[in-house]
């Protein structure tokens, strides 16, 4: 009976994460209220108070939640089986550009749609993102490294430096996707990319 109860405490919850990141990925952080959100998710009022003390605690856990999911989702593509270490990081930034091509990006993109907004707004958030950003640059980087002792890429640069530019690059382009309403940003990135790692474009 507790092992059910807690099972169905964790759906609640991860129900209202869910419906929170999808919302917000569209409309921001400040332009969603509670109400949305719970009216969307099917739960009231009360159930929200019960699971998060207030909206920057939401907000918080949201970020934690699609970071864990985020990260995951790297780890998987950085050790995929039978290619190299520059194909697999060469996969990781299509299979961003793919997530983040459309205008409505369905919660694929919370951390470039939230991520100058929340943190002006909320330290805890704030530091949840450096978490989750840091947690995937830390990641490229080893990609890079293996990538350079197995000899499938190089750099003229040292491991974190192009790690964090090629990041950086990155959230640039899916701000200028989202202001122009076009995807060339993302060519040129792509482009830009293969130049710091010396691969052959395609």
């Amino acid at each position: 009976m507790n092992t059910r109860t807690a099972s169905d405490s964790a759906d609640v919850r991860g129900n209202i994460l869910s419906t929170g990141q999808r919302i917000m990925a569209a409309k921001g952080f400040s332009a969603v209220g509670l109400n949305e959100i719970l009216l969307a998710a099917g739960v009231p009022k009360g159930s929200f108070y019960h699971y998060f003390g207030s909206k920057d605690a939401f907000g918080e856990a949201l970020l934690e939640a699609y970071f864990e999911d985020y990260l995951a989702q790297i780890d998987a593509t950085l050790s995929a089986p039978g290619i190299d270490m520059a194909q697999r990081l060469m996969n990781y930034w299509k299979s961003w550009q793919a997530a983040q091509s459309s205008f409505e990006c369905q919660g694929k993109c919370l951390a470039v749609k939230l991520g100058a907004e929340v943190a002006d707004l909320s330290e805890a958030m704030r530091l949840s993102l450096k978490r989750g950003t840091s947690g995937i640059v830390s990641r490229l980087a080893g990609a890079i490294e293996a990538g350079v002792a197995e000899g499938s890429l190089s750099i003229d640069s040292d491991v974190d430096t192009t790690a964090n530019s090629l990041y950086q690059l990155w959230l640039g382009a899916s701000i200028m996707v989202k202001i122009g309403r076009n995807t060339q940003p993302f060519d040129w990135a792509l482009a830009t990319t293969r130049q710091l790692l010396h691969l052959s474009q395609e």
